[in-house]
């Protein structure tokens, strides 16, 4: 908690062209000890420059200080909580580094003759094995790249199925509480989107689904537990109103990191669902990839599967290419391998009672969370939550202060911000989700400061207006620069 504002002195880090100067070098050679070759000559003339224009010259010392205070200007999980709802930002445990660095793995070529990769395939022969066991489904493929892609090759299966019967349908149900990429995925699959509104409760309304179920649908779409971290208690029920009528469930596994160990979207009548591999199963998150978007689908939806599939002749892993109804490639080779390997790594070290008690304790955390805030901020749904909790900025918008403003607030307290203005069902929400990465002691000091400023907006609501007020750049003009960004620096 803070008391009170200590000035302190930060020093600025000039970008590393501004720290150059000529003739410098960040390292030394010995004499030439072999016969002097003209590169122009050896490599031709087009294809050899005097210089790189415009390239920092620094020293040994002045590249590693610049860099490495710049690595502390940043947040990260190393460094502390991530208390980011619907993104499940964990800690990324370092066996799973140490494996995916292993020579025989890190060094595997796509082009490997199959003979050659044998360890590779069953890697990914194991993982899809453990995921298909997971999530209670009959096959998996590994290949998309991410969840949104997963999302896609998900919709795409159902597609060419329903084509296969005779009439791919004409549109998608997606519920109000449902991730923001859902109706993006269906608009590119060719479909047309209906919105379904959520009950007073948060889950999905089952007698508005039944009345709007008709031989146009092709999937109902529906993430579980939803966006305000609440189970869809009444999923069995929605499946047998889809498929009474020949449609589909589709689940948005982005928050599986609830249902691990505890509940199986293929018992429940899921029919095809993606899974993030980088929420909840602990692969690097951010930083545009590489990620990794596994599809899980029950056996009538596996003969469309991405191409080529493992398979195994004998003692001997190879790919199958000869795959008729698959909808073909989504990704150029097999996936992105060496985040398979650390989800494998994180699966396998933690075994089947472990990946339970994980869930377990993502969803204490939050639920520890909500009752000790819920005397401080609103709570729009009463539901009991999961592995999240969605307040909303009503009590504190009455003294002017928004989400946005408390969550700046919130930096100068040495948190990372949670989740803003999502999901958009909930007005001027504020999402939090700890995972079971947080002990106590770090969410009650979270806790501590969300109280700390919920006060402040009380006696000094214009502090929390002006935030941050510890940080290198005071409040930027987010407005102008949406509206006119600066894409190219330009040297003083």
């Amino acid at each position: 908690m803070i008391d009170k504002v200590t000035p302190h002195i930060t020093q600025n880090e000039p970008l590393l062209f501004e720290r150059s100067s000529p003739g410098k070098k960040a390292y030394q050679l010995p004499e030439l000890d072999v016969p002097e070759v003209d590169a122009a000559e050896a490599l031709g003339a087009e294809n050899v420059r005097a210089e790189i224009a415009g390239f920092p010259e620094v020293s040994e010392v002045e590249a590693i200080r610049h860099f490495t205070r710049l690595s502390t200007w940043n947040f990260a999980i190393d460094y502390g909580m991530y208390p980011l709802g619907s993104c499940t930002m964990k800690y990324n445990p370092r066996i799973n580094e140490q494996a995916a660095r292993t020579e025989g793995l890190a060094w595997a070529h796509p082009y490997q003759p199959e003979a050659l990769a044998q360890g590779c395939l069953e890697v990914m022969a194991t993982l899809e094995a453990a995921l298909a066991e997971i999530t209670g489904m009959d096959a998996v493929t590994l290949q998309p790249a991410a969840g949104a892609h997963g999302e896609l090759t998900g919709i795409l299966l159902i597609r060419a199925l329903l084509e296969k019967r005779g009439n791919p349908r004409k549109k998608i149900l997606i519920p109000d509480s449902a991730h923001g990429t859902n109706p993006a995925t269906a608009a590119i699959a060719g479909y047309a989107i209906e919105n379904i509104k959520s009950s007073e409760t948060g889950v999905l309304d089952v007698a508005a689904l039944e009345q709007i179920v008709n031989e146009d649908v092709a999937a109902l779409m529906v993430t579980n537990p939803n966006t305000l971290g609440v189970f869809e208690n009444n999923i069995a029920h929605a499946a047998e109103i889809l498929h009474g009528k020949g449609a589909m469930l589709y689940m948005d596994g982005a928050n599986m990191n609830a249902l691990v160990g505890i509940a199986r979207p293929g018992d429940f009548g899921v029919d095809v669902m993606h899974l993030n591999l980088h929420k909840t199963f602990s692969t690097p998150h951010g930083g545009g990839g590489p990620g990794a978007g596994p599809v899980a689908v029950k056996k009538v939806l596996e003969p469309f599967l991405p191409a080529p599939r493992l398979k195994k002749s004998g003692k001997r892993w190879a790919w199958d290419y000869r795959r008729k109804h698959s909808i073909g490639r989504v990704k150029a080779f097999y996936g992105n391998f060496g985040v398979l390997i650390r989800a494998l790594a994180y699966i396998l070290a933690h075994g089947g009672p472990g990946l339970r008690n994980a869930t377990m304790d993502a969803v204490l955390n939050a639920v520890y969370i909500r009752k000790r805030l819920e005397a401080y901020f609103d709570l729009p749904y009463q539901s009991p939550n999961m592995h999240e909790v969605v307040f909303s900025d009503d009590r504190q918008a009455a003294k002017g202060v928004r989400t946005g403003d408390f969550a700046k607030r919130l930096i100068d307290y040495g948190f990372h911000p949670y989740t803003v203005s999502f999901p958009l069902i909930v007005h001027g929400a504020m999402m939090i989700e700890p995972t079971e990465t947080e002990g106590k002691r770090e969410i009650d000091q979270f806790i501590d400061a969300m109280i700390s400023i919920a006060k402040e907006v009380e006696t000094d609501p214009q502090l929390v207006k002006t935030a941050p007020h510890l940080t290198r750049a005071s409040r930027v003009d987010e407005t102008t620069a949406a509206r006119k960004p600066i894409l190219r620096w330009k040297p003083a």
